[in-house]
Order: structure tokens, then sequence, then C-alpha cells
């Protein structure tokens, strides 16, 4: 990661977000960006960013280039735009890609709705590619809609971990140490040589363990891992009962916490704040006799959200077998209806699984049948296995 400003340049800093800062730990990041320009006499500065993304991958041994390789069906690119636009204080984005791959481009920034995004093509090194993207910002045109920045940030199109706090030191080191004008054919990320050819106070911002660079085929399944695990944290029981109501979903619930960290209960009632809240995991209790009640109207709301456009979403209906008093021929017809539910939520990558537990049985029994239904739900929610859609598994 480098910073620049726009008008000639070298680098100020360099250093190895799917997490991001939200809520009073974005507006203190902003405080802190504005005091640094207050403590120098100066207003916070103007924050861009330029990500080159003109390569072809050939390290990576496939034939797309990497920045479009798909993590959990998504291309890599569209997680490090999504890190980058979570910073309130970065006011434009300018992505430089190929000629040939400008539409394709074009079509992730509308899919996955990518605000505050402007397209260079880029040059025939990675270097060039920057040049034309730092053009793009000093340009002073009366319809451009790019605003001139005091300092840019250059940051790999292939790095979708990098954090804000990260950002601000770089930001903030840039702002202190300044830089001069620059031949970009002597380019390079490596800071002796930016001191030996750039002849600026370039200075070192130590980065995150977590900010490292997709280079190898290995790396996107690495990068897919910690993308999984993260979406993995939190997890919502949807349970329309009241809690003192004497329910088997409720041990289920207990079992679950065992299992899974961050595990919220909520009732219908509250399904709409939960997703605002942006819980990509759902287990949905079905405690009515009519089947897929309550799983039903929370694939409504969830395909209405458009909640899982930048990740697929998790639902798990939990249905509980009465064989007393429901014959298990009837039943299992029901619950088969879910493998038509799944088909069409996929489309609005939604996972949809179900979950079947026998019920009633002798205290042990039950028990044991609740801790394997929670084992089976964590690895559902950890794994995110499109292939399993649709199946009713048992407990």
């Amino acid at each position: 990661m480098e910073s620049w400003p726009p008008g000639g340049s070298g680098p100020a800093g360099a250093g190895p977000r799917l997490r991001g800062l939200r809520g009073a730990d974005l507006a203190a990041s902003a405080s802190l960006l504005s005091g640094a320009g207050a403590e120098a006499g100066c207003s916070a500065p103007a924050v861009a960013a330029v990500l080159p993304a003109g390569g072809s991958g050939e390290r990576m041994g496939v034939p797309t280039p990497k920045q479009f390789c798909p993590i959990l069906e998504r291309p890599l690119i569209s997680y490090t735009l999504q890190a980058l636009e979570r910073v309130s204080w970065i006011k434009d984005i300018v992505v430089a890609v190929t000629g040939e791959n400008m539409e394709a481009m074009k079509c992730i920034i509308q899919r996955y709705q990518h605000k505050g995004i402007s397209l260079v093509e880029s040059g025939v090194t990675r270097h060039r590619s920057i040049f034309n993207g730092l053009k793009a910002l000093a340009e002073d045109q009366p319809n451009c809609r790019l605003s001139k920045p005091e300092v840019v940030i250059i940051h790999d199109a292939v790095r979708p971990f990098v954090e804000e706090d990260v950002l601000l030191k770089v930001v903030t080191a840039a702002k202190e140490h300044g830089c001069s004008d620059y031949d970009l054919d002597f380019g390079t990320e490596c800071l002796h040589l930016a001191l030996k050819y750039c002849h600026i106070k370039a200075k070192l911002i130590e980065g995150s363990p977590d900010l490292w660079k997709v280079t190898y085929k290995r790396d996107l399944y690495a990068a897919e891992s910690i993308i999984k695990e993260r979406i993995s944290q939190q997890i919502c029981v949807v349970m329309d009962t009241k809690e003192d109501e004497e329910h088997v979903g409720h041990h289920l619930e207990e079992m679950l916490k065992n299992e899974l960290n961050h595990v919220k209960v909520i009732s219908g009632r509250d399904l709409q704040q939960i997703i605002l809240e942006q819980c990509y995991n759902f287990v949905c209790v079905n405690v009515m006799t009519s089947d897929f009640e309550e799983t039903q109207k929370l694939l409504n709301m969830l395909e209405e959200s458009n909640l899982s456009i930048l990740y697929p979403v998790v639902v798990i209906s939990v249905q509980f077998l009465d064989y007393e008093s429901v014959p298990f021929g009837q039943k299992m017809e029901n619950l088969m209806q879910i493998r038509e539910f799944a088909k069409e939520v996929k489309k609005a990558n939604i996972l949809l699984y179900g979950l079947l537990v026998y019920y009633p049985q002798d205290e042990q029994k039950l028990q044991e049948s609740l801790r394997q239904g929670a084992t089976i739900i964590a690895a559902l929610i950890k794994e995110r296995n499109s292939g399993l859609i649709g199946q009713l598994l048992v407990a």
C-alpha cells in the first residue's frame, strides 16, 4: 500500500478489511483524521484511493485475472472495494482496468452496488496504471465528478483485508511527510528503492498480519476460509415463542451456544432489525404445526432486503417430528417442499437447508439428538456448502 499526492509522487508508506470499523469506531476514526489535520494547523486532508487492477494473474495459473477470481461466487476485487467503501473519509475510488475487462468491471460495480467508483484504462505496467488513476484525480474538468484530493492511497486490488486503522496511519504519515515529483519508470513498493529514486521522506507503516496479497491459487482458498470464518461469527435463532414458554427449540438454542459464538435469539417480530444489522446466518425453528410457515416469512424478508448481495446468507429450517401425532409418511412428504424453496432462494444467494429432529423421545436420546443437530448447524454455517442446499438432514 502506498499513499501519493495526485500531482506527482512517491510512496509515503507501505505495509502489510472484511472486518471494518462501524458506528462509534468509524466516527472515532474520522475524528482522529480531522484531529491530525488540526494539529498540523490545517483541515483534514481530502483522501482518494487508486486500485491498479490491470494484471493478468499469470502466477495464479488460471485464465481469469486473479482480481476477478470468485470467492464464494463473488469476484475478489469486490471484497477489496467493499473494504475501502466502508471508510467514510475516502471520498473517491478509482480502479484502473484493461479495456477488455472494462465492461466486466462495470457489471461488478452494478451487481454488488458499489458506490463512488470511477474507472480508467490501465497502462502497460502497474505504475502506469497508477499514473492513469492519478491523472483522473488531478484533472480539473467541468463535468468530472471526482474532487481533487490531497492524499491518494494506492492499494492492491487483490488485498481484500485492509483495515481502516492501517489506512488512517498511512494517510496521517503522508500528510506529515509529504513527497516530491517522481519518475514512474522507477516506481516501486520497496522502501529502500523509494528512498533511492524518489528523493522523498518515505515512512514505513507496519500493517496487520492479514494484509496479504492474493497471488496463487492457494491464496484464494485461504481468503475464502477467512471470509467464511468472519461471516459465521454471528447467528440468529428465529423462534416465535415466549421466553418462558417450554419448547424443545429452547434446548437446541442452548446447544448452539456451546457450538458457536454470538448466538442471538429473536422472535419473528424483531426480524427486520436483525436483517438491518447484517447477520448472515439464521436458524429458523418452526414451532407451529404448519410446515415452513416461519421459514417462508424469513425467506421473503431476506429476499426483499437484498442482504445477500455481498455474502451468501445461510438459513437452516429446523423441524421437530412429533411421530406420535403426525404420520411419518405425511410429515416427510410435506418436508420435501424444502427442495423447491431452496432452488428458488438460491437465485438470491440464500442457501437453505433443512434439519429434522425426532421428538418426543426420552430425555437422554433427545439431548443427544439436539447435540447432533447443533453440530450439523455449526458445520453448515461454517462451510456454506451450496451442494447440500435443499437437503433434509436428520438428527
